[in-house]
This record gives structure tokens, C-alpha cells and sequence, in this order.
């Protein structure tokens, strides 16, 4: 593998899906169903790619761990059957188990609720050295919440500061926190999957269809696809209000699963080049005492 090479390809593959700037973002301007040109004869060849992607990713992953400087969090928010857990599996396949830390957060509970909304999710930050993952996150805060305000009575918040503005006040608490983690050396990337009305349909008959699979679906799946406007109205105003260079998001064709997980993967790698990353260099006084150990083993 010439992992330049690879490194080089996958900033050109992944920077069309990466929004820096949410300003003049809007949905409509990525294609669900897009693959960069690639048709579906091509998967094998699109298999491959993310087999020599995986590589690539083990290879920087264990500079990363060496190094130990960097933390890496990668979040995923995704409409249910867009391939998030599909992705984080295939991608992250050739990683080191010890080097990464997945959590896939779900319905507030009790204990959460006492807290702050961000609370849960900064208590699970990626140490220095590590990458990790965010199966959803703190953004439910800013999509569920909002389709589904009644949820903000379970957080007891004070009245006067329900208000209209609650969520840009949320998207701002939300950028502060990614600028003041990226100035203590957190490296985050975003990625919203994103599936189209149709073939999350097909997915949900899929999966309807095949007993091994049912375990998959639930009645509130079907209950959150009543509400599709309004979580794509409120997918594309916090991907406005919260893609900036130091934290980006990345919008990905969702719709073909080989192709998203191409995409993903490409944007992991290419956020780990830009760190440079290096194995730590050894000093003077540490050769000394390795050349020591190992006379001392020869000696035995």
C-alpha cells in the first residue's frame, strides 16, 4: 500500500461532501443517490478501495495512539436505516479495538436528564491518542427535541429560557464546545448520512420482511418517518448553523451503502493526514538504555 498515495485520493474523494461553511448550505445540493460517477458494476472494484482504505486508517490510527497528543471524535447523525451502524463497522474494521471508543447514545435516562444536555456526551470524549466514535450525540438536541418539543419538559429547564430562540442559543453553546475541544487538541469530524424518503422505505420493507431482521424495526421508526420534512428542515439549519473549519460536517449520499462507507472513510483519513502525525522519535539518552536491554537480553 502507498499510503501517500491513499491519503491523496481520499482528501480528493471526500472533500465534495464537506461543508466548512454552512452559510449557503442547503440539502438539496447533495444528491442522496449520488456515487461521484460510479456505477454499481464498479462495486468490486469500490470493495477493494475501502479494503485498501482500512489499511490505510490501521497504519495512521497507530500513529495516532503512539503519538498521543491528538483525541479524534467522529460524530454520525442519521434518519433511522441510513447505514450508520454499517458504516462505523466496515470503516473501522481494521482499527485496534484499544485505540478506539464507540458510544451509541439513545433516549436520555434519569441520571442524564439532571444534567445538562451536553453533560453525557463530554463525559465520554476520546482520551489523547484515541479515536471516538458517536453513534447520534449531542445534535439529538437539536433535531428529536425540536421535531418532538414536548421532550424539553422532561429537562426541567427554567421557563424563561424556553423560548424561540433556544436553538440558535444550542447551536452556538454547540460551536463554542467544538472550538474550545479543537483548541485542546480534539479533532472532530461530523458526517450526516443522508438517505433518501424512498430507499429508507426500501429498507424498512427489508427489513419487515425478514424475521432474522425484525429486531431492527419498531413502531417509533415508522412514527419518526411521518416527521420527514420536518427533520430535513431541521437536519439542513443545524448543518448551517454548525459546520465551521474546525469541526466540519460531511453530507453523505447515503443511498448506496458501499458508496457512503467509500466516503466516510476517505474523510477519516484524510482528517488524520492533515495531523502529520509521526511515531515519537527516540532521544539520545533513550538509545542508551535500549542498546543497554538489549545486551543485557543477549547476556542471558
Amino acid at each position: 500500500m502507498n499510503l501517500e498515495r491513499v491519503q491523496r485520493r481520499a482528501r480528493e474523494f471526500s472533500r465534495p461532501y464537506r461543508v466548512a461553511c454552512g452559510a449557503a448550505f442547503r440539502l438539496k445540493q447533495i444528491d442522496p443517490a449520488d456515487t461521484a460517477g460510479l456505477k454499481s458494476e464498479d462495486k468490486p472494484r469500490a470493495k477493494d478501495a475501502l479494503a485498501t482504505g482500512v489499511e490505510a486508517l490501521a497504519a495512521l490510527q497507530e500513529r495516532l495512539y503512539a503519538q498521543n497528543q491528538w483525541a479524534v471524535l467522529l460524530t454520525f447523525q442519521a434518519l433511522d436505516a441510513a447505514g450508520k451502524d454499517g458504516a462505523i463497522k466496515h470503516v473501522m474494521s481494521g482499527v485496534n479495538p484499544q485505540g478506539c471508543q464507540v458510544y451509541s447514545f439513545k433516549a436520555p435516562s434519569p441520571e442524564e436528564l439532571e444534567h445538562d444536555y451536553l453533560w453525557r456526551c463530554l463525559c465520554r470524549l476520546p482520551e489523547r491518542g484515541r479515536i471516538g466514535i458517536f453513534n447520534r450525540s449531542y445534535y439529538e438536541e437539536t433535531l428529536v427535541v425540536r421535531v418532538h418539543p414536548e421532550l424539553l419538559q422532561r429537562q426541567r429547564l427554567p421557563e424563561p429560557l424556553v423560548h424561540k430562540g433556544i436553538w440558535r442559543e444550542r447551536f452556538e453553546d454547540i460551536r463554542n464546545v467544538e472550538r474550545y475541544l479543537t483548541h485542546n487538541g480534539v479533532v472532530i469530524r461530523k458526517f450526516f448520512l443522508h438517505v433518501s424518503k424512498g430507499e429508507q422505505k426500501r429498507r424498512f420493507l427489508a427489513r419487515l420482511e425478514d424475521p432474522d431482521r425484525h429486531w431492527k424495526f419498531s413502531g417509533a421508526d415508522l412514527r419518526e418517518r411521518g416527521c420527514w420534512k420536518e427533520y430535513m428542515a431541521a437536519y439542513e439549519d443545524m448543518i448551517r448553523h454548525t459546520a465551521t473549519p474546525e469541526a466540519p460536517w460531511y453530507v453523505v449520499p447515503a443511498d448506496n451503502k458501499w458508496f457512503t462507507r467509500l466516503v466516510v472513510a476517505a474523510a477519516i483519513i484524510d482528517a488524520l493526514t492533515e495531523l502529520d502525525l509521526r511515531f515519537p522519535e527516540v532521544t539520545a539518552a533513550q538509545r542508551k538504555d535500549l542498546a543497554a536491554a538489549r545486551a543485557a537480553l543477549r547476556k542471558e
